[in-house]
């Protein structure tokens, strides 16, 4: 599943080109990714200005004046602008058609028309989501959600409050989107390696001073896999086409029974909170 590092690099990728720019049109090739897509996406959606993209979570939200709306990439969907001519392809879902911009104007080198362009979500299998949310009112699938991992708000201190008398393994803790949003099982792994903590250790066991260092290592692990344009895992393309690079610098996650590349012993692996984890039973006490 994309993680915050290829959500956010998909709002970078799309907002120069979609920000600014009127919804001409929404086409829907089907009433339903996850759940049913709400009317409001194409009744109120059509003719407003999409004056921000941003991101909350793993979540994407073209924002207007009458509303929001709320995408999530599930686990193999991705957004594009492409020109309006381009075919539709098996599981090209939603097309938000876009109007209004320069590259709308003029016309090309052989005379013809800019056709316009299209935001396009493809989505084959269907976990994805496109809902709405109206204008002063927080969706429910955003309410009650921790703390961007890369704002202010999120730090060793807090992991340290909100750890206190929690017999959780520090991995699930912090894979619980009220205790912070968007760290996934990838990042999660890496974190835990580059500040040395064991993901079976009790939350609560952890200390104040370790914390900040797992804090440090979130924030400094996330900053540098946007900029590499996340990781790549099978589906996951950027919105211009390119993958993720980031996958390929993996300390931990996916490289179990591989040597640690601190100590050399055999990286162990083991199911915590239904996930698979990888770690150094050296390095990570």
């Amino acid at each position: 599943m994309p993680e915050l590092p290829e959500v956010e690099t998909t709002r970078r990728g799309l907002a120069p080109h979609v920000e600014g720019r009127r919804v001409a049109a929404v086409t829907l090739r089907r009433p339903d990714l996850r759940w049913p897509i709400p009317a409001e996406v194409a009744d109120l959606l059509p003719g407003q200005r999409i004056d921000a993209v941003r991101r909350r979570a793993k979540y994407l939200l073209l924002d207007t004046s009458a509303g929001s709306a709320l995408l999530h990439l599930g686990m193999s969907g991705s957004l594009r602008v492409l020109p309006a001519t381009t075919p539709v392809g098996t599981h090209d879902h939603v097309d938000i058609v876009l109007d209004g911009g320069p590259l709308d104007s003029g016309r090309l080198r052989d005379g013809a028309r800019d056709p316009g362009r299209v935001l396009r979500f493809n989505d084959p299998r269907r976990f994805g989501c496109l809902l709405w949310q109206p204008v002063g009112v927080t969706h429910e699938l955003l309410q009650g959600l921790g703390p961007e991992p890369l704002s202010d708000e999120f730090d060793g201190d807090h992991l340290f409050a909100r750890s206190r008398g929690r017999k959780a393994p520090v991995k699930v803790f912090l894979m619980d989107q009220r205790i912070v949003v968007g760290v996934g099982n990838i990042y999660v792994a890496e974190a835990l390696f580059a500040a040395g903590i064991s993901p079976l250790r009790a939350a609560g066991a952890i200390s104040r001073e370790r914390y900040r260092l797992l804090a440090d290592a979130i924030k400094r692990i996330l900053l540098h896999a946007i900029t590499r344009g996340g990781t790549t895992l099978r589906d996951f393309l950027s919105p211009d086409g390119a993958p993720g690079y980031f996958e390929q610098e993996l300390s931990a996650y996916g490289r179990e029974g591989e040597p640690c590349p601190n100590c050399g012993r055999a990286l162990r692996h083991a199911w915590i909170g239904q996930r698979a984890t990888v770690w150094c039973t050296r390095c990570q006490r």
